[in-house]
Formats: C-alpha cells, structure tokens, sequence
C-alpha cells in the first residue's frame, strides 16, 4: 500500500512540473493548466492523506483504498476529459462560423470589383 501511495505521489509531482514546464514554455493555454493543476494536486493530497482517503474508501463502501485512490483518479480525469471535449466542440464550431463568414465576405468583395475572381484550379487533395 505505501508503495502504491508513493508512486501516486511520484507521478503526481511530475504531472504538476509538466505541466508549469509547459505552461511556461506556451505549450498550454494557462486556463487549460488549471484544470491539470487541480488534477494533479488533488491526486498528490490524496496519496499523502491516508485519514482523507479512508473518509473517501468508507464512503463509497469500496473495499480496498488503492481501488478508492484510483477510483478517483479516474473520475477526475473523465471528467477532464469530457470537459476538453466540449471546448473541442466549441472550438469546432467556431471554426465552422468563421469560415462561412469569410466566404461570404469573399462573395460581396467578388461582387463589389475589389477581389479578383478566382480561376478554377486542379487541387491534389481532397477535403
């Protein structure tokens, strides 16, 4: 049990440089890092807070604290996860609108004589 504890706390100790490290670097949007952060420092409080993690095992009426620890290790990070994706979602949308607005502002500039029309050309890919 105390070595699973300690390779928990390991591996959330690293996740938390990781993520500073790329924080600092801009790798990642500093109010995706929170998420992370609140991810990685929940999992390092629990591994080192046998009393909170027997609070967490007693009321979820698992047998095992390991099985508790990750438990909800998991559910934090399907719940990252989720949250990810509707921003993705977002994302994805936004996109979507932008480009139907920039065809449209292509179409009036075409219209008005100030943009050249565009010749059709033979593409290599398709979309």
């Amino acid at each position: 049990m105390d070595r699973l504890l300690n390779v928990t706390t390991g591996m959330s100790v690293i996740l938390l440089i990781l993520v500073l490290i790329s924080v600092r670097r801009a790798h990642i949007r500093v109010e995706y890092s929170v998420t992370w952060l609140v991810a990685a420092g929940a999992m390092l409080v629990l591994s080192r807070s046998r009393t909170l993690l027997e609070t967490f095992r007693s009321w979820s009426g698992l047998p095992d604290t390991p099985l508790t620890l990750f438990l909800f290790a998991g559910g934090v990070f399907l719940l990252m996860f989720f949250r990810f994706s509707v921003i993705i979602s977002h994302l994805r949308d936004d996109n979507i609108a932008l480009a139907q607005r920039v065809a449209i502002l292509e179409f009036h500039l075409r219209e008005s004589g100030r943009l050249a029309p565009v010749k059709a050309a033979s593409s290599t890919h398709e979309t």
